[in-house]
């Protein structure tokens, strides 16, 4: 059956169905939001209101609205629902670096997260750009309805400023003193402590610390607490070296490394890591034998590397799941629930070993 655009006379408010073969060419249209409301006897505002589930109808007519649409098969525009709600079922991610196994983890976790609510996600790299990563931030919050941080470089003070014109916005692996933008991180210095009890333990005196990009908020806290460590026992030497986040930088940072006379590598990331175990096979050095490396995040590959790495895991999907999960209920206006620090966990595998004996 089909329902024709008239209204049975009376007040019952029921609508007059024909059926059959006295259908007329117009009721084989296509069906629209004007027919739909020509068939409920209300105007076309009124069936938009009611198909964006707005709570304004009286609920008689929002059943007759729903009830021609179904009659109808109709479906309204995804476009014409954006314009109307003034949302693009979109969300945003910017990350720093999408060759990183760490962010690729990230971004799975929150597009599947975000797809179970029929969202899709935009996704940019700022290239460890600073400046950059704040014009990014700004393009992609005017495509989106919402927008998650991952590791920014961003200054605090400009990052303070972008806020409000930035939300609804989740950070990761960053934190925001002083405001209320919801933020999930990482205990990088329960990490990096971890990592240093246990190459202390296998006797190595002397470390030496693959730093992270300049800006990297996340090295600050890892250069900290591997200072702090060392400061507190007079038997410890710690070089720092600056590199960067890639396995090029790690790679090129190999013969630094072995100046330094150190005996073990603390990289700042799994990426430096592998650069660092390759550029010291290169170079002739056995890993664990002559020198221990040690990584953080435990991306896939991790296991996997000759020899297998040590390093500290973090839950990189979960980031993504959770960080939608605040991004959704910001979007829902309600309130994004308390932030997370989350605990690394100490992966021992095969690339640290007992400190070699050197004369």
């Amino acid at each position: 059956m089909s329902l024709t655009g008239k209204r049975r006379s009376g007040s019952d408010g029921q609508l007059a169905r024909t059926s059959g073969p006295g259908r007329t060419g117009a009721d084989r249209a296509p069906a629209t939001i004007g027919r739909v409301a020509e068939a409920a006897g209300v105007s076309r505002a009124t069936v938009s209101r009611v198909m964006n589930g707005s709570p304004t109808v009286a609920p008689e007519l929002a059943a007759r609205v729903r009830a021609a649409a179904e009659a109808m098969n109709y479906q309204p525009s995804p476009v014409a629902r954006s314009l109307a709600l003034g949302r693009t079922s979109t969300v945003s991610l910017i990350v720093p670096d999408l060759a990183n196994p760490m962010f690729q983890d990230v971004l799975r976790g929150l597009s599947q997260a975000a797809g179970t609510y029929g969202h899709r996600l935009l996704v940019a790299e700022s290239n460890e750009n600073v400046a950059e990563e704040a014009i990014l931030a700004v393009e992609a919050r005017r495509r989106s309805d919402g927008l998650v941080l991952a590791s920014s470089r961003v200054p605090e003070a400009e990052l303070h400023a972008l806020s409000e014109r930035l939300a609804p916005l989740v950070l990761l692996n960053r934190e925001l003193p002083g405001t209320s933008v919801p933020s999930l991180s990482v205990d990088y210095a329960a990490g990096i402590n971890a990592i240093v009890g246990h190459l202390r333990g296998l006797g190595h005196r002397h470390l030496t610390y693959l730093a992270g990009p300049v800006a990297s908020t996340s090295d600050r806290d890892r250069r900290a607490a591997l200072r702090a460590s060392c400061a507190t026992d007079t038997d410890c030497v710690l070089s720092e070296l600056d590199c960067g986040s890639t396995f090029d930088d790690g790679h090129a940072a190999a013969r630094a490394v072995v100046d330094t006379g150190a005996t073990a590598v603390v990289a700042f990331n799994d990426m430096v890591a592998f650069g660092a175990l390759s550029g010291l096979h290169e170079l002739g050095l056995a890993v664990p034998r002559d020198i221990s490396v040690t990584g953080f995040d435990d991306i896939p590959f991790a296991r996997y590397t000759n020899p297998p790495l040590t390093t500290a895991s973090i839950p990189r999907n979960e980031l993504g799941r959770q960080a939608w999960e605040r991004l959704w209920a910001l979007l829902n206006g309600g309130p994004a629930g308390h932030n997370v620090r989350f605990q690394p966990r100490l992966l021992v595998r095969e690339s640290t070993g007992p400190a070699p004996t050197r004369n």
